[in-house]
């Protein structure tokens, strides 16, 4: 199989698809590599990292789009690449369909098949390509959460930690899964004062065995988030529901009981966010002031450290990549039921309920 790796061109996206490693894994059993020319730059590999491995190095994303039967990606295809989307041709990476109309309807007008990171779903309900990005744009939550609550930045002036003598910041975070409970530790280990609030008391339970005293694990629901709202200094949006819209949790006249220079982090916004006023930002404009609150937004959070990023994805996706490469798309989906729960879109039709729900379009159950 020919297997494709474009450079990433959404706004600040430096992370990209695969690592050497990967390369090398796969050129062992027989497939053949393109990668774009300075993909992996921004992640501190070169090109000829690649080619020792034994990638070819091509100048232009047509070229891999076009040679490529199976292609991955970090992030969705931008409107300028849909009309580089083919029939027949696999598109694997983080689509997040849910969020974008103009994107689902690009992938089944193409006819392509597109399997999404963000769904592959183990047997325990587990996302594991998700995971190590999920993780990442947890603790990162905190740490961007940190920053913006200085004066300079726009926010309170606060710091996370407090000092002796002066209390810590309060630290709100809606939703106890990997985002959530990644943000809780690096917010709780600089000392803050962490709310964790979720609507699943029997994961609340078992957080209450591994997190520290200085974490207060809350059911969540209206009135325990507005309870919260006014005391927060730091909110942390991290509300999944799989494959769907992510649910709005705080609206816009609920800013008005928060804190003037408080922060806003709604890492929910790659599914569309929990908070009514988000909306998609970049790295290079990464916030803005909405009833005095900072909305920090940014939709690759794990870009900013793609050194880190880039292997762990490459850890997770690599095994998948194989199963498809070596197996062909039928028989890998077929023997392998997490990875056909990741088939969003199959030549031309929705096979995920959610994203047809999302958007009222027509769903078709999988069938090869």
């Amino acid at each position: 199989m020919i297997i494709g790796i474009p450079k990433e061109i959404k706004n600040g996206e430096n992370r990209v698809a695969i690592a050497p490693s990967g390369v090398k894994s796969l050129k062992s059993v027989g497939h053949s590599i393109l990668i774009q020319r300075g993909a992996g730059l921004n992640s501190s590999i070169l090109d000829e990292d690649y080619k020792k491995e034994g990638a070819k190095i091509v100048d232009s994303a047509k070229e891999v789009y076009d040679k490529a039967d199976l292609i991955l990606k970090v992030k969705e295809p931008l409107p300028v690449e849909y009309k580089l989307l083919r029939e027949d041709q696999i598109i694997f990476t983080f689509f997040h369909f849910a969020a974008n109309k103009s994107l689902t309807e690009a992938a089944v007008e193409s006819g392509c098949t597109a399997i999404a990171y963000e769904t592959v779903e183990l047997e325990n309900g587990e996302l594991p390509l998700l995971t190590p990005m999920s993780e990442i744009a947890g603790k990162m939550a905190s740490q961007e959460g940190a920053k913006y609550l200085e004066k300079p930045m726009g926010g309170r002036g606060i710091l996370l930690g407090g000092v002796p003598g002066v209390a810590p910041a309060e630290v709100l975070i809606l939703g106890a899964g990997v985002v959530g409970t990644n943000a809780a530790k690096v917010a709780s280990g600089l000392g803050a004062k962490v709310s964790l609030l979720d609507i699943n008391l029997k994961r609340l339970r078992y957080l209450d065995d591994i997190m520290p005293k200085n974490v207060t694990l809350l059911i969540s629901n209206f009135h325990q988030i507005s309870l919260k709202l006014r005391e927060a200094d730091l909110v942390i949006g991290a509300v999944l529901v799989k494959g769907a819209r992510a649910p709005i949790i705080i609206t816009k006249d609920m800013l008005k009981i928060m804190k003037p220079g408080s922060v806003i982090v709604d890492v929910s916004i790659d599914q569309g966010g929990c908070i009514q006023t988000s909306h998609p930002t970049s790295y290079d404009n990464p916030v803005y002031e909405v009833e005095g609150v900072i909305h920090y937004c940014v939709t690759n959070i794990p870009a900013g450290v793609p050194v880190t990023s880039t292997y762990a994805l490459t850890n997770v996706t690599l095994p998948y990549v194989l199963e498809i490469a070596n197996k062909g798309f039928a028989d890998a989906v077929k023997e392998n039921p997490a990875l056909a729960k990741g088939v969003n879109i199959y030549r031309g039709k929705i096979t995920h309920p959610r994203v047809a729900e999302s958007f009222g379009m027509s769903y078709s159950p999988l069938k090869i």
